[in-house]
């Protein structure tokens, strides 16, 4: 006998002879030439090393072994049929439609890749995208009108399920004529004292700031803006100091990015979802694990 699993037409080619009372009528209802048939019995036969089938002239039948035998086989065939079953549900799923809310920092840089490999490997799976803040995220996956969302908060709201996706940084930011650009350290406390170019509050970016200068107070506003690009472009007409995704600053080689000491602006990228998630939902959220880590690693590709 050897460590190969059985194949499963010889499995149920076996049950099939037992239904049946002989190979021919087996083979006819399997839709398998006779010949082939015998040749994969008597090789199930060999590899398990055991006779199970005493032939006669009027058909064949299963011996005390090969009934011992055909109940475990007859186990393994329905784990099959389950197997096969859950999979063409699962194939359904994937090829209907799914509703995804993404904060702007995830919609902007990363998602587009991971619609567009989720496009490749799935053609039949319509991902509607919905572009909002993380607070807003929250609203509609809680409310059940969105089925995935992606954010960028330092805490996720109670009642939801996560998954951590990847990760990513907070960069202070200014333009080539600001005083921070000409070298040196800032810190939580240079942070806290100056009137910064900001996103609005509800988005990932700014409770993730918030947070890293609560020992300071409340972080001081030149602007509150509603997008990475708005925050970019304030800065670069000078209205002061910015914060945003290192992926988003990245993107636009005008800008600065200022090196900070003791004070902690990473944040984790996460998939949220209501309950359990559908077959669709898990799939884009395993893609995006992978793709987020080849696309961090690499922020300025």
């Amino acid at each position: 006998m050897t460590s190969r699993w059985p194949d499963l037409v010889a499995l149920e080619l076996l049950a099939a002879v037992a239904d049946q009372g002989s190979i021919g009528a087996a083979a006819r209802s399997l839709r398998i030439a006779q010949p082939n048939a015998s040749r994969d019995l008597a090789a199930l036969e060999a590899q398990l090393g055991v006779r199970l089938l005493v032939r006669h002239p009027r058909g064949a039948r299963l011996t005390p072994e090969g009934e011992r035998i055909l109940e475990a086989a007859r186990q393994v065939l329905a784990a099959a049929d389950a197997l096969m079953t859950e999979a063409a549900a699962t194939n359904e799923q994937l090829s209907g439609h799914l509703d995804v809310a993404a904060s702007q920092t995830i919609a902007e840089q990363l998602l587009p890749a991971w619609l567009a490999a989720a496009h490749s490997a799935r053609p039949g799976l319509e991902v509607r995208l919905k572009v909002c803040n993380s607070e807003e995220v929250f609203d509609l996956v809680e409310a059940g009108r969105y089925e995935l969302g992606f954010v960028e908060t330092p805490e996720v709201r109670p009642g939801l399920r996560s998954a951590v996706v990847g990760r990513d940084e907070l960069v202070v930011v200014v333009p080539p004529t600001h005083p921070w650009a000409s070298g040196g350290q800032i810190t939580a406390t240079d942070l806290a004292a100056t009137r910064l170019v900001l996103r609005e509050p509800g988005s990932g970016g700014r409770a993730t700031l918030d947070a890293a200068l609560r020992d300071e107070g409340p972080a001081r506003v030149a602007l509150e803006l509603g997008s990475n690009a708005a925050v970019r472009e304030g800065v670069l007409a000078g209205a002061g100091p910015g914060v945003i995704s290192e992926l988003a600053a990245l993107s636009d080689p005008r800008l600065v990015v200022v090196p900070t000491a003791g004070v902690r602006l990473g944040r984790e990228l996460r998939a949220v979802w209501r309950g359990r998630p559908t077959a669709a939902a898990s799939w884009l959220v395993r893609l995006a694990e992978g793709a987020a880590r080849r696309q961090i690693r690499s922020p300025g590709t």
